[in-house]
C-alpha cells in the first residue's frame, strides 16, 4: 500500500496497563507501530497511562503523554498537537485494544475528530460498531448469510438529563431482559456491549443465574446493553484470526 502523504502526525492511543478481560501484547504491537510509522517519516504522538512499557520510552515517540486514557485527557492531547501539526492529523486507535477503540469511539462521537479535522485510521467508526454493537453485529451476519443462535437485544433507553449529560434506563433494561429471555430460553449466553472482553457476561443455566448475570452485564454495559444468545455449550469451536485490508485481500495468521 502506497504511503499517505497527506498526513503529517499520528496520534496512537496506548492500552493502559494489563488488566483481566483485555488481551495483552499491546506494548509490542505499538512499539512496532511507532517504529514503522516513524520509519515512514511521521510524527508520531502517544498518549499511554502505563509508565511500564517500552512504548513509553521517551525516545520511541516524538511526543510521549502518560496520562489516563479517557476522552476528555486525549481531547486535551489532540487540541495541544493538532497546531503542531504541519498536514493532516490522523488517530490510531488499533493498537490500544479496547480500552483505545473506546475512547477513540466517544471521541467520535462527541465531534472531537471532527472539530479538529482530524482522520480516525486503522479501522472506521461504524466498522467499530459494527463490531462492538451485538445487535449491528447479528444483522451483518445475516446480511452475508451466516446463520446465528437465537438471540435477542436488550436494551436501555437513553436518558437526557437536566445537564446536558446522558445516563441509560437500566430498569427498563433488564425488563427487556427478562422478556428477551422467552424467547431464547434456558441455558443462555449473556454478553454486554462494549466491555472488556465480556465483562460483566457470562452462562446462566436457570432463572436466578439469569437475573443477576442480566443485571451484571448491563450495568458493565456502558450503553446499558446486552445480547442474550442460545448456549452452544458442546459444539467444537474453532477460532481463526484473520487480518483483511481495503482491497479484500485475507490472510488467516493464527487458527485455535
Amino acid at each position: 500500500m502506497p504511503k499517505r502523504t497527506d498526513l503529517d502526525t499520528i496520534l496512537i492511543i496506548g492500552a493502559g496497563p494489563i488488566i483481566i478481560g483485555q488481551a495483552c501484547e499491546f506494548d509490542y504491537s505499538g512499539v512496532q507501530a511507532v517504529k514503522a510509522l516513524k520509519g515512514e517519516g511521521y510524527r508520531v504522538v502517544l498518549v499511554n497511562s502505563n509508565p511500564a512499557t517500552i512504548m513509553t520510552d521517551p525516545d520511541l515517540a516524538d511526543a510521549t503523554y502518560i496520562e489516563p486514557i479517557t476522552p476528555d485527557i486525549v481531547e486535551k492531547i489532540i487540541a495541544k498537537e493538532r497546531p503542531l501539526s504541519k498536514g493532516g492529523f490522523a488517530v490510531l486507535p488499533t493498537m490500544g485494544g479496547q480500552t483505545a477503540l473506546n475512547t477513540a469511539l466517544a471521541l467520535f462521537h462527541r465531534g472531537v475528530f471532527e472539530k479538529y479535522d482530524i482522520e480516525m485510521i486503522g479501522a472506521r467508526a461504524d466498522v467499530i460498531e459494527k463490531a462492538e454493537d451485538r445487535q449491528k453485529f447479528r444483522a451483518a451476519m445475516d446480511a452475508i448469510g451466516l446463520e446465528s443462535p437465537r438471540s435477542a437485544i436488550a436494551s436501555s433507553p437513553e436518558v437526557k438529563n437536566a445537564d446536558g449529560s446522558s445516563t441509560y434506563d437500566r430498569v427498563t433494561g433488564f425488563a427487556e431482559a427478562m422478556r428477551a429471555l422467552e424467547k431464547v430460553g434456558l441455558p443462555a449466553i449473556v454478553r454486554p456491549s462494549f466491555t472488556l472482553g465480556g465483562l460483566g457476561g457470562g452462562v446462566a443455566y436457570n432463572l436466578e443465574e439469569f437475573e443477576t448475570i442480566a443485571r451484571s452485564g448491563i450495568d458493565a454495559s456502558p450503553v446499558g446493553q446486552i445480547l442474550i444468545d442460545e448456549s452452544l455449550i458442546g459444539w467444537k469451536e474453532y477460532e481463526m484470526e484473520v487480518v483483511r485490508d481495503k482491497a479484500d485481500n485475507c490472510i488467516i495468521i493464527c487458527s485455535i
